[in-house]
């Protein structure tokens, strides 16, 4: 009974942030000009994520 609450809570919450910027006239993100923007201890936190990632991947699951 708990998750069906959290599951309307999620997409509730979901509802609301659509509703938010819709409201706002942001109607779609752009992904180069959020590209500019990001740190570059980001990018490496992300590309070493990604890159641990594929090796999980290649090596198997055990």
């Amino acid at each position: 009974m708990g998750w069906i609450l959290i599951i309307g809570g999620l997409l509730a919450f979901g509802f609301i942030v659509d509703w938010f910027y819709k409201s706002k006239g942001i109607d779609h993100l752009d992904p180069s000009e959020n590209e500019k923007h990001v740190s570059e201890s980001e990018r490496v936190y992300i590309g070493s994520h990604l890159h641990n990632i594929r090796n999980d991947h290649t090596n198997g699951p055990l």
